[in-house]
């Protein structure tokens, strides 16, 4: 619902301090001096201001004074009625003072009472008192009329610019605030997504290392319930401890590569490769700069596929294929087929199930599914 701009309040950050310079705040407070020092003057310097006048003089100058800093906080509270009663009060400070022979201050009183009712008050309740404070202003007033018009219009016009001016910096100062709140969120965002991002790149690097010392631990396994001699049974349990030791350095390089330090996703390929018997890479298409996500991705598809040929088709032959496309990367992982392994049964079959999630994550798909030689494995993500 549209809040009507006649009962509209200023903002609490346009009637505050907030966001007031210094120089415009010394500015504020030599205004407020200099009006004090013409009430004293008007109070203090008359022919007729002799023992309980003086002393009346001084009570009304403390009094307005008073009055005047309660309308400031109440104001500011937007509370309605006692901002109008106080409004009142000065007024009649005002009348009182003029009653008795302190015109200058009570000159000065209506004065305020207008320029402040424009910039503080509803727009509704505003103009009212604006217009009695100036209306007693130029009758009481003994300048020519011209003088007291235009002294008249300026008030008015200086109240309702300081009541823009104060509405701007309300603004300002507003939306500072939601873009201060909009950073504190997007900063908290950011941490809660590379926590993710950690955390998935941490699991994703021990599923792969653990499954493949799972695959030597269980041949290890089944080889001692055959009988098999030391030295075969001892060549895989010194791969499963070879397996742990390269899931450390992985996890090291992980973290390097969260931190922008990775080897060239070519390069890694190759070794990868290195270390697997029969396979080979091939890259094509021009080299693009991948988001340390998406080669993070292309890395595991790949350990991973050749985890699953490992065990599921010990000895197939492997092609990977890298290719650079205009708007994605495409990673192929195809192997020959060939005889089910004594481990297809291990593992829990979550590896390609928590790539594809990654893949998806990133805009992109992967695709796992046998074809008409063994099996392939076919990972898109954007370039």
């Amino acid at each position: 619902m549209t809040e009507n701009a006649w009962t509209r309040w200023p903002s609490r950050e346009a009637l505050g301090r907030e966001g007031i310079s210094r120089p415009r705040r010394l500015l504020a407070w030599a205004v407020r001096l200099l009006v004090l020092g013409m009430l004293l003057w008007g109070a203090f310097t008359g022919d007729h201001v002799r023992g309980w006048a003086l002393a009346g003089g001084v009570a009304g100058v403390l009094v307005t004074a008073a009055l005047a800093w309660a309308f400031w906080r109440t104001t500011l509270a937007h509370r309605l009625w006692p901002s109008v009663a106080l409004i009142a009060a000065l007024l009649g400070m005002a009348i009182a003072g003029q009653a008795v022979g302190f015109t200058v201050p009570a000159l000065v009183v209506w004065c305020g009472c207008a320029v402040s009712s424009l910039e503080r008050l509803p727009i509704a309740v505003a103009l009212p008192v604006t217009s009695v404070s100036l209306a007693t202003f130029a009758a009481v007033n003994n300048d020519v009329w011209l003088t007291t018009a235009v002294t008249t219009a300026g008030l008015a016009l200086a109240g309702y610019t300081l009541r823009l001016d104060s509405e701007a910096r309300g603004n300002a100062q507003r939306l500072l605030t939601q873009e201060r709140m909009a950073r504190a969120a997007e900063a908290e965002s950011a941490a809660l997504a590379e926590r993710s991002r950690i955390a998935r790149e941490i699991h994703d690097v021990l599923a792969h290392s653990l499954s493949a010392q799972l695959v030597h631990l269980e041949a290890a396994r089944l080889l001692i319930e055959r009988g098999a001699d030391r030295e075969t049974i001892l060549e895989r349990v010194v791969a499963a401890r070879g397996m742990a030791r390269d899931g450390l350095a992985e996890t090291r390089q992980a973290l390097s590569a969260l931190r922008g330090e990775m080897t060239p996703l070519e390069d890694f390929l190759t070794e990868i490769v290195a270390t697997t018997g029969g396979a080979r890479v091939t890259v094509t298409g021009d080299r693009k700069q991948l988001s340390a996500e998406a080669s993070q991705a292309v890395r595991r598809v790949a350990q991973e596929a050749l985890t699953n040929v490992r065990k599921h088709a010990p000895g197939a032959k492997v092609l990977l294929q890298l290719d650079y496309g205009e708007h994605e990367v495409t990673l192929d992982v195809r192997d020959s087929g060939g005889s089910p392994g004594e481990l297809t049964g291990s593992g829990g079959g979550y590896g390609l199930l928590g790539m594809r999630e990654r893949a998806e994550l990133l805009g992109g798909s992967l695709r796992a599914e046998p074809d008409e030689e063994g099996f392939v494995v076919t990972l898109k993500v954007p370039a």
